[in-house]
């Protein structure tokens, strides 16, 4: 068996309609799917209704997928989780790593890493962990 590729699922409490909104501002995100709890379901709690059960969100070539989750309570925690862009403009990179820091907390400013790129760390609004890596390219 040969793995493909490892999609990261965020599970965000009620709050994927806003992050839905903030990763197609910030990170240009095209939203590939979304369903809500709602849908062909009749029988669905009418407060879980409007509730996101599944979106699939593009991202240049990478899948981000995300839920509300069935309740407002918090999901059980698994360990630190780090979702890794790599970019191949370093403006590109600046913009996007600023606009998740937006209300977030930046743990890397970027910088010259000693592997030749820029580099940087943050957890964005919602609790998402995020490594930037690019290349310098000219305005380094």
């Amino acid at each position: 068996m040969t793995i493909k590729t490892a999609t990261p699922y965020f599970i965000l409490n009620g709050r994927a309609e806003q992050a839905i909104a903030f990763y197609q501002s910030a990170l240009g995100a095209k939203i590939e799917a979304l369903q809500r709890f709602g849908d062909g379901n009749p029988s669905c709690p009418t407060a879980l209704k409007s509730r996101v059960m599944h979106a699939a969100l593009r991202v240049g070539d990478a899948l981000l997928m995300m839920s509300d989750g069935p309740t407002e309570s918090a999901p059980p925690q698994g360990g630190s989780v780090n979702v890794a862009l790599q970019f191949d403009d370093p403006e590109q990179a600046r913009r996007c790593f600023d606009a998740l820091a937006t209300n977030g907390k930046v743990v890397q400013p970027l910088v010259d890493a000693p592997w030749g790129e820029l580099f940087g760390a943050l957890s964005d609004e919602f609790g998402i962990n995020w490594m930037f890596n690019s290349a310098r390219g000219k305005s380094s």
